[in-house]
């Protein structure tokens, strides 16, 4: 199975949705947010692809009263987890927060294969020694927002354990603006 992983979106639906658009073309089955998406409304420009939607909140909560009704409606597919998540895909056990430290405390109990999170605005793919013996993989990827660095997602594979960060491509609408000022 594969998924699309983003986080701080900061509102900016279409450079979300362009992700996502990727992703799903990319065969993407699965998306999980590590936070700060702001507006739920940002969800509209996503919730239509129809792909699972597993988010948390992060520092810049937004109206969480809203996140969690539209969370509560069984056709959005939406599962909101508030600060923190856990849940399993495709047989992997995945933790997801925003905040970075307590995503490598997490990683380090070995209950996970997979963790995520956000708020870095730096998109890192990182495999931690856990107290098991084994290895968890730490993903965050960026900020899909393009807020104070380049526009980054990941696409995973969970089946094979392998993490790519991409670019977000160039959202449609601001192709459309940049052709228009261009020919003008």
């Amino acid at each position: 199975m594969k998924i699309c992983i983003v986080s701080d979106s900061h509102d900016h639906r279409d450079r979300l949705a362009a992700a996502v658009v990727d992703a799903k073309g990319l065969g993407a089955e699965a998306v999980i947010h590590c936070g700060d998406l702001v507006a739920p409304s940002t969800l509209h420009a996503i919730i239509p692809l129809g792909l699972p939607v597993h988010l948390v909140h992060g520092n810049n909560q937004g109206d969480l009263y809203h996140l969690s009704k539209l969370a509560h409606k069984p056709e959005n597919r939406v599962h909101y987890y508030g600060q923190d998540g856990a849940f399993t895909l495709a047989g992997k056990r995945i933790f997801i927060v925003h905040y970075p430290h307590y995503a490598k405390a997490m990683a380090l109990t070995g209950d996970y294969d997979l963790v995520c999170n956000g708020h870095e605005h730096k998109a890192v793919v990182e495999r931690i020694q856990n107290i098991k013996g084994t290895e968890t993989l730490r993903v965050d990827p960026g900020t899909v927002g393009g807020v104070s660095r380049p526009a980054t997602y990941v696409l995973g594979d969970l089946e094979k354990m392998e993490f790519e960060i991409r670019s977000v491509p160039e959202p449609a609408d601001e192709r459309t603006t940049r052709s228009r000022a261009t020919a003008g």
